[in-house]
């Protein structure tokens, strides 16, 4: 589960014929280990790394780093980390397990399993299965508009099956079922609170009966034993400072299990094998059958695992995130081969780097790392009269499809980014607010009659601009290019050493993936310029007569950068 963000800040595989093992390529374990040590010691991406590699010719554990400052008891196969969002791929595994016994199907409508009085959202004439929550195409949010946490370390453990329960009963799907790949740690809790309804038994009691007793991981659940607690790794934030586990109680299968290396590899073992060597190996192949495509080039959604696919071979995959750990795990169907990589610090740049190169070594790791955020600015709260505030209530555009909403809620001054649950804010002027539970900032323009015409979004040392908009939002006006003339800009190019924008084409939409984020559809206003709608960024092609671009520009918070394209 990746942490809860208040605020949107911006920003080859080779294969043999088919049916044959591929050699493994997972580099030695010396290699490993200089990849763990310039990731800890000389980026600060972490306090401690454990590895895990599964190959045909067995298992082997690399780690380096320490459970916390000044512990130090080394890391190894069987400490203990929290995984975030891979537990919905066990979430997933649960469904595919169920098929396969008879209990559910698929295409089963959720409201099957859910008590009479909750009305679960429906949209034209479609309803909401278990599938649609599996593969985050149920057209529901990544977070339930009432989630309003009372502490942001821990901001999950207040949210209850009720409050659960009444959103589903008010929400109303803004586009169709099925339509459209939106990730959602509520779809991903929901599903396992559906899946355990049906079994008769809490969640956490489920993955044991079904998952790690039947593969012997007795060292993967939700609540730690004493031996579990004993050897945990604490969690750390961004900056490295201690950071508190997260509790799920209610949404739980989207994010609640703890884990060690070790039984991770056990559950790779179960993933890889053919379906006869595991009692959930049949489970494991329906998971892959079912795909969904996620609107991003070369990648698919199966049940609870991400695909990705280029033309020679594939790796399967999920990476996982709390308030302080980082982690990822993976395979390649072909080679056999598997890594887990678990982290406990909740760096921005994650692990997600070196899983992937370990599967595929010609996937580069990350050379520029965003900077640990410094510890923020004591902020004094200054009362206003609330009438003041009333000059700011309404809609700010950040991006053409991401707007900041500021209301107010009697004395309470409240701000909502687009997708994201409303948030209090506190003044620290008349015209500056200030976030408690993240390091982010408001500051509001004001023309002549003191009425607010937009407001700066400050967080991470970038400075957004949002314009007020009144009735209906003026985007970029769309068009439609021919796919030869898309093609035109396909290559890479690189904006300063190390870093480069990838421009892939598919059919007749493009993708700019810049390095260490994944790609993102930008969309053509003219043949030669194009624009985001996720962020306020623009990006041109400088192209001389009918050749390949020769270089793009983008557009973004007041400044030009340009990248040449690579030969």
């Amino acid at each position: 589960m990746k942490r809860t963000r208040v605020l949107i800040i911006v920003l080859t595989m080779a294969a043999t014929a088919a049916g044959q093992t591929l050699p493994s390529q997972v580099p030695s374990n010396d290699e490993i280990r200089r990849i763990l040590v310039e990731r800890v010691d000389a980026r600060h991406q972490s306090v401690g790394i454990v590895v895990g590699v599964i190959e045909p010719s067995g298992r082997r554990i690399v780690a380096y780093g320490q459970r916390a400052k000044g512990d130090a008891r080394p890391l190894d196969g069987d400490t203990i980390f929290e995984i975030g969002s891979i537990t919905k791929v066990f979430t997933s595994l649960l469904l595919a397990d169920a098929v396969g016994r008879g209990e559910a199907a698929l295409t089963d409508p959720i409201a099957k399993y859910l008590p009479a009085t909750v009305k679960v959202p429906e949209r034209n004439g479609r309803s909401i299965t278990l599938v649609d929550l599996s593969t985050h195409t149920s057209g529901l949010p990544r977070l339930p508009t009432n989630f309003a946490p009372k502490d942001m370390s821990n901001p999950y453990v207040d949210y209850s099956v009720q409050q659960m329960y009444d959103f589903l009963s008010t929400y109303q799907l803004t586009r169709d079922i099925g339509s459209t790949w939106e990730y959602s740690n509520l779809g991903g809790g929901l599903l396992g609170h559906v899946l355990a309804r049906r079994a008769g038994m809490d969640y956490e009691a489920l993955v044991r009966a079904r998952i790690t007793g039947p593969l012997g991981m007795t060292h993967t659940s939700i609540t730690l034993s004493p031996e579990m607690k004993a050897r945990l790794a604490p969690g750390h934030t961004a900056a490295l400072e201690p950071a508190a586990n997260w509790d799920l109680p209610t949404l739980a299968g989207a994010g609640a299990l703890r884990s060690s290396a070790n039984d991770m590899l056990s559950f790779l073992a179960a993933a890889i094998g053919a379906p006869s060597s595991s009692p959930l190996g049949q489970a494991f192949t329906t998971m892959l059958a079912t795909r969904r495509p996620t609107g991003q080039p070369g990648l698919e959604m199966a049940l609870g695992w991400l695909a990705f696919k280029d033309p020679t071979s594939e790796v399967i995959w999920h990476n996982g995130g709390t308030g302080g750990y980082r982690t990822w795990i993976g395979y390649q169907p072909r080679s056999r081969t598997g890594v887990v990589i678990l982290t406990n610090a909740a760096t921005l740049a994650g692990p997600d780097d070196i899983g992937r190169h370990l599967l595929v070594p010609s996937s580069p790791l990350l050379q520029n790392f965003p900077a640990a955020p410094s510890p923020p600015k004591p902020r004094s709260e200054t009362r206003i009269d609330p009438s003041v505030f009333d000059r700011y209530v309404g809609r700010y555009q950040l991006a053409p499809s991401v707007f900041i909403t500021i209301s107010r809620d009697g004395n309470r001054f409240m701000g909502q980014l687009t997708g994201q649950p409303a948030i209090e804010i506190f003044a620290e002027t008349e015209k500056s607010f200030f976030l408690k539970v993240v390091d982010a900032q408001l500051t509001f323009e004001t023309d002549p009659q003191n009425k607010a015409v937009a407001v700066v979004l400050h967080q991470n040392g970038i400075d957004q601009r949002a314009v007020r908009v009144e009735g209906e939002p003026v985007a970029p006006k769309e068009i439609a290019l021919d796919a030869a003339v898309l093609e035109r800009y396909v290559g890479t190019y690189q904006i300063v050493p190390g870093v480069v924008f990838i421009i892939t084409r598919q059919g007749t939409h493009l993708f700019a993936q810049l390095t260490g984020q994944g790609p993102a559809e930008i969309f053509p206003s003219a043949e030669r310029e194009f624009f985001y709608k996720v962020v306020n960024a623009q990006i041109t092609f400088e192209v001389e007569g009918s050749g390949p671009a020769a270089a793009l520009v983008l557009h973004q918070n007041g400044r030009d950068q340009r990248a040449t394209r690579n030969p």
